[in-house]
């Protein structure tokens, strides 16, 4: 079966011929504010000179991140909305399956050399601008982004060649659970897809816990200035990682789970991660990172900044 004659039916709208002017709104205003909310401060990091440090290259590259996977995945919703017929094709639904999780994976990552820069600031200050060097922050980078591709890359070639049976999806959009439409079901994909999963989000959030309880144990010794610096640096980190963590799990439990959740549940999720997810992020930098936040009031509000510490 050739993949662009494949084509799959997208069942995870609701009511769409009622609501579709709403739903285009909402999506389409999100879309606009995802985009200009995170690509603000990723120009900002990018312009200023005072954030050339590597956290704040690291929240540019997760900011980064969202606009990616929402620029691969709003288009086509916005297009299915507008549709009298919600529809992908194979070779389209694989490609959203593929940055689905390459994406999530990379963020994961990134999160993780986040806490690795964290601990190395806080804990080690005097090796700090040794081990955190431009070329060491670049590999770090390249790292978060090339391993989830690759890995999830051999899952998608897997996948390519299993034959559908059904072609009526459950969703809004392709992840994992398009393997449920394979005519027999791959206990070598699924085998390799736990193994991905555990290098994706258990790995990273089991060195996210234990360098985090490090700086917790390290300043906590050192005094309460020290410990609510690094407090306000590392809060933010920790609030989008508990945020990604919750919206994975659900994305986990619905793809490896063989109960059929309802349609609400499945749509109000999908909106999460597409929509309330992206415009996380650049809201939590953008409030609780004092420099980010500093640089956003003179953009907004004009006038000279404050001297900010770092």
């Amino acid at each position: 079966m050739e993949l662009n004659e494949t084509y799959i039916i997208l069942d995870g709208f609701m009511d769409i011929e009622r609501y579709r002017a709403l739903y285009f709104i909402i999506m389409f205003t999100a879309y606009v504010f995802i985009l200009c909310s995170n690509c603000t401060i990723v120009c900002l990091i990018w312009i200023h000179k005072d954030l050339h440090e590597p956290m704040y290259l690291f929240i540019a590259a997760l900011l980064l991140n969202s606009v990616l996977f929402t620029t691969a995945f709003y288009p086509k919703i916005l297009t299915d909305i507008l549709s009298e017929k919600q529809v992908v094709s194979y070779s389209t639904c694989l490609f959203q399956w593929y940055i689905f999780y390459s994406i999530g994976g990379a963020e994961f990552w990134l999160l993780m050399m986040m806490a690795y820069d964290r601990y190395m600031a806080i804990c080690k200050p005097l090796q700090y601008p040794t081990v955190m060097n431009k070329s060491k922050v670049n590999v770090l980078l390249a790292v978060a982004w090339i391993v989830p591709a690759c890995q999830v890359a051999i899952t998608i070639t897997a996948a390519s060649h299993r034959k559908l049976c059904t072609f009526i999806f459950r969703g809004i959009l392709c992840n994992s659970t398009v393997y449920k439409l394979h005519c027999v079901q791959s206990a070598a994909l699924h085998v390799w897809g736990l193994f991905v999963l555990l290098n994706f989000t258990f790995v990273p959030l089991i060195f996210n816990c234990f360098t985090y309880t490090r700086i917790f144990i390290i300043t906590t010794k050192r005094g309460p200035a020290v410990r609510r610096k690094a407090l306000q640096t590392c809060l933010p980190h920790l609030v989008v990682l508990f945020n990604f963590c919750w919206l994975t799990t659900f994305d986990v439990l619905l793809a490896r789970l063989d109960t059929e959740l309802p349609k609400m549940v499945r749509v109000i999720m999908s909106f999460q991660l597409i929509l309330y997810h992206p415009l996380f992020n650049p809201i939590i930098y953008g409030l609780k990172m004092k420099k980010i936040s500093t640089h956003l009031k003179r953009l907004f509000c004009g006038g000279k900044p404050n001297k900010v510490l770092k």
